[in-house]
């Protein structure tokens, strides 16, 4: 279920009148479903929840899925030190604003205290793992929730609905079960836990729409803004204390705007003049690269750099 074209029953009778579900109603229901039936046998599961859109729209499901209880899920941040300003504080008044437990595991603080070193390229994306896995096993979390797309990347589209993560928090691609009819298995053995993924089928297209569609609030940096820039291996960087002027390198304003909102250090801006939510749904229509291919140097450093990072615990 990935075609991003709203369907719809139409006979003769009522010919351009729609009846039935639409692919967003499929797709919400499905995502709740699957919410649910994991929450249902977890002993303790945490959302992983950065204030990017997908989090944001996970969270969301979760709170219609629950409702009118509130989310019986703590959230997890693993913090770079190098995320955007606007991210966090959106993150921030997110968590107050639903009454939530927000858990951060700072990349920071492992390099602070020796457990990590800071990479040459300066991107702290890779340096994430640990801490991840040390938050998982540190709290006790069993079912893991997060945003992740199978349109995003080659290795994720791998990956089914219900990950199983082994004792190290390592992923197997060869090791993994059936989905049939609906069914999600969420057993583990001690020391292992599951990733669970609602979004897995849906687009960029189709979380955009919904976004729409519920009136959903998203950090400013997803919408056209002017920013000082500057171009380096063919994308715009915002200048940050993560992000060093290099010789000949020269910021000028640019209208931009982020597709996702992951590290400075590693994301970039595209020019656009997407202002709304409905000119990005303009925008995302008429691409044919994903958010993550455009504007993730990350993703850039090998053909397999995101799964080998899942390999080793990533998200």
């Amino acid at each position: 279920m990935t075609s991003t074209t709203e369907r719809t029953d139409v006979s003769p009778s009522n010919a351009g009148t729609p009846t039935g579900p639409t692919t967003l109603d499929a797709l919400e229901a499905e995502g709740i479903h699957i919410l649910r039936e994991a929450v249902a046998t977890a002993r303790k599961p945490v959302i992983l929840f950065s204030g990017g859109k997908d989090s944001v729209v996970v969270l969301h499901l979760a709170t219609k899925a629950f409702w009118p209880g509130r989310v019986p899920v703590e959230l997890l941040h693993v913090d770079t030190g190098h995320n955007f300003d606007e991210v966090i504080e959106f993150r921030d008044a997110t968590v107050a604003r639903l009454g939530l437990r927000l858990q951060v595991a700072s990349v920071q603080s492992y390099i602070d205290d020796g457990r990590l070193r800071e990479r040459p390229d300066g991107t702290r994306n890779p340096l994430q793992t640990v801490p991840l896995l040390d938050a998982i096993a540190g709290h006790g979390y069993d079912v893991v929730f997060g945003g992740a797309r199978r349109d995003e990347e080659k290795a994720r589209a791998k990956e089914r609905v219900v990950s199983l993560r082994d004792e190290f928090g390592q992923w197997d691609p060869r090791n993994q079960r059936p989905e049939l009819w609906s069914l999600y298995n969420t057993r583990h053995l001690p020391g292992q836990h599951v990733r669970v993924f609602p979004l897995s089928n849906w687009t960029e297209l189709d979380v955009w729409r919904y976004i729409e569609r519920e009136g959903i609030e998203l950090p400013s940096l997803y919408y056209a803004h002017e920013r000082e820039v500057f171009e380096r291996d063919g994308m715009l960087l915002t200048p940050h204390p993560s992000v060093k002027l290099r010789d000949g390198e020269a910021t000028a304003p640019r209208v931009v705007r982020y597709r996702t909102v992951g590290d400075a250090s590693c994301t970039g801006a595209v020019e656009s003049g997407a202002a709304s939510v409905a000119d990005v749904i303009a925008e995302v229509a008429a691409t044919r690269i994903t958010e993550r291919g455009a504007t993730r140097a990350d993703d850039r450093m090998s053909e397999a750099a995101m799964e080998d990072r899942k390999k080793e615990g990533y998200f």
